[in-house]
């Protein structure tokens, strides 16, 4: 089993920055990668980015694309995810999830077998 606990959202004001952590504890070697996805109040939830544990290859969706960075630390079984020039937009619940399975199609929310409890971003603007 593995549990991961997100931490790290609040309420900011557009333009403004927040970095959000996901640490992971358990059986975490067996991990593969990853991944940020968000659900704003009566929308599908997506992808927002993910990091292979080994690599540190990253992917982006393109609505966060030069705003957002996803970083790890693998000694402490953690991921952030550094959201810069907040738009009203990016307002959902954040969710951290683990990915066991390899691959190359990182944005598939399907593939992650593990997710956390959600940390809300509100940004205002």
């Amino acid at each position: 089993q593995v549990q991961l606990v997100e931490s790290g959202g609040g309420l900011v004001q557009a333009g403004d920055s927040l970095r959000l952590s996901c640490t992971a504890s358990g059986r975490t070697f067996s991990g593969y990668a990853m991944g940020w996805f968000r659900q704003a109040p009566e929308k599908e939830r997506e992808f927002v980015a993910a990091i292979k544990w080994n690599s540190g290859s990253t992917l982006y969706a393109d609505s966060v694309k030069g705003r957002f960075a996803i970083s790890r630390d693998n000694a402490k079984n953690t991921v952030y995810l550094q959201m810069n020039s907040l738009k009203p937009e990016d307002t959902a619940v954040y969710y951290c999830a683990r990915r066991s399975d390899g691959g190359s199609l990182l944005y598939i929310a399907e593939r992650y077998d593990y997710w956390g409890q959600g940390t809300q971003v509100t940004v205002s603007s």
